[in-house]
């Protein structure tokens, strides 16, 4: 069992009144971690000392904020067996995923430290005589994320990694299914040297989880926010980002569609889609939930899908290498085998790769899904996904985009004209063609459209995220004025 406490300032401290909760492994029921509960004064302590924090940080050149985070990058590669374990106890993931985890966020951090000396302005024409006119990007201030469990390492640090690089200070407020896990990151962050206050972590209670995000974000120090969850919270943090006019970068769900198009290399197709439906149990936010597939191919696209699939089988992580691990509770476990029964009483044709036992669902497909289903329109969030067959290209781009989210897709088809044609009618903010809908890059610019939420991590485009853009002249010559 693991034993976490609040990190503010550097400082290892319990929560204000002793309080802890529990988080426990979705397997067996034991308890994973006994977290301090944070509460308001403690979330108000933690943005303070991130306030105090920020005239020193935003001050440093960038060389140094580099240097940090570089090693930070090679503290938290360092840590990857802890983060497997503790990934592992908390959210059952399995030790393929929870790797992966470590190894893309510390590219993230390298990322971040080269964007260091990429926080740049321009020098703008002026029609005013002897007026030297630029436009600066300036640290917006305090920056609040607020990070999931399906991937808690890769969106734990990059909510707080292009921040810190634009020389912001960060709260990251810890998900309740892992608060270890992301207390563990604030640990790295610690021991590769950078200041106190820079980066506090947060955990609570789920119970208090609305009253502790409402004072982060009132607390007039905090000047972004970033969070990545449901849609269902993304909406109510957006309310309460908007009565406090505050900037939020929002990744919420999906429901990504990859398209089969009549010429597509079909094995090609098949090893995207699975990898995109399963990786993690299906519980990331760009899984592929739909296989949009031409019907003239149909048949043989499911007869090789369900081969590929036999395989992908659910096991314990703790027992030995498994491609899938649990679910995240027995609450997901059964609202997806609800999914299932739904589209099985409706119609739709189930493979399953092994029978359901608790949380370990192993790799399932539905085919011959239709809009009658509660399948076809509701994210699944696990080892489930469906298949529908389309008339034709026309048919399928409208399948595509019949759906409210607009997170990540994919199209393959041989002929690259052909499948960037319908990429481009894709609404969604992210489309690959001939590769999977999970797919992520710390430099690119990641992020949805729809009620997939709206801004956008990596790059460039997270650095406009992240910062105040400034308007700033300079009279070189004596000014005339009309009175």
């Amino acid at each position: 069992m693991f034993e976490t406490s609040l990190l503010i300032d550097n400082r290892d401290v319990p929560a204000r009144g002793g309080g802890t909760f529990e988080r426990h492994n979705p397997l067996d029921g034991t308890v994973a971690t006994r977290a301090a509960a944070g509460t308001v004064a403690d979330a108000i302590a933690a943005v303070d000392a991130a306030r105090a924090a920020l005239p020193a940080w935003a001050a440093l050149g960038p060389g140094a904020r580099r240097a940090l985070l570089l090693r930070a990058a090679d503290a938290l590669a360092a840590r990857t067996a802890d983060f497997i374990t503790t990934m592992a106890q908390e959210t059952g993931s399995a030790k393929p995923w929870a790797g992966f985890n470590v190894q893309l966020a510390s590219g993230m951090l390298r990322e971040a430290a080269a964007l260091t000396t990429q926080v740049a302005g321009e020098v703008i024409p002026s029609d005013q005589p002897g007026c030297l006119a630029m436009a600066v990007r300036r640290p917006a201030g305090v920056v609040l994320g607020i990070a999931p469990w399906n991937a808690p390492v890769i969106l734990g640090i990059r909510a707080i990694a292009t921040p810190l690089a634009c020389g912001n200070t960060v709260v990251l407020k810890a998900s309740e299914t892992c608060p270890a896990t992301h207390r563990l990151i604030g640990e790295v962050m610690r021991e590769a040297g950078l200041p106190p206050g820079v980066v506090n972590v947060l955990t609570h209670a789920p119970s208090d989880a609305a009253a502790i995000v409402a004072a982060l974000i009132a607390h007039p120090a905090v000047r972004r926010i970033n969070f990545t969850g449901s849609t269902r919270v993304g909406r109510l943090i957006a309310k309460l980002a908007a009565e406090q006019l505050k900037p939020v970068l929002l990744e919420l769900g999906g429901k990504a569609p990859l398209i089969v198009l009549d010429d597509a290399d079909l094995d090609a197709a098949v090893a995207a889609a699975a990898f995109g439906a399963y990786m993690n149990s299906g519980q990331i936010c760009m899984s592929t939930e739909r296989i949009i597939v031409d019907e003239k191919i149909a048949d043989e696209f499911m007869a090789r899908f369900n081969r590929k699939i036999a395989s992908m089988v659910a096991g314990d992580p703790a027992l030995g290498h498994t491609p899938l691990g649990s679910v995240i509770d027995q609450k997901a476990a059964a609202r997806i085998r609800e999914l299932i029964d739904d589209a099985v009483s409706k119609g739709a044709r189930l493979h399953e790769a092994a029978p359901a036992t608790g949380t370990l669902l192993s790799a399932a497909v539905l085919d011959r899904v239709t809009p009658a289903m509660r399948i076809y329109a509701e994210e699944s969030f696990g080892p489930v996904t469906t298949v529908v067959r389309a008339e034709n290209e026309a048919a399928a781009v409208r399948l595509a985009n019949d759906t409210e989210y607009g997170l990540s897709s994919a199209v393959f088809g041989r002929d690259i004209a052909r499948a960037l044609r319908v990429a481009e009618q894709l609404e969604t903010g992210m489309c690959h063609i001939n590769g999977a809908t999970v797919h992520d890059e710390a430099q690119m610019p990641f992020g949805g459209t729809k009620a997939s939420g709206y801004g956008r991590f990596g790059g460039h485009a997270g650095i406009a995220e992240f910062t105040e853009l400034r308007w700033i002249t300079i009279a070189t010559q004596a000014q005339h004025y009309p009175i």
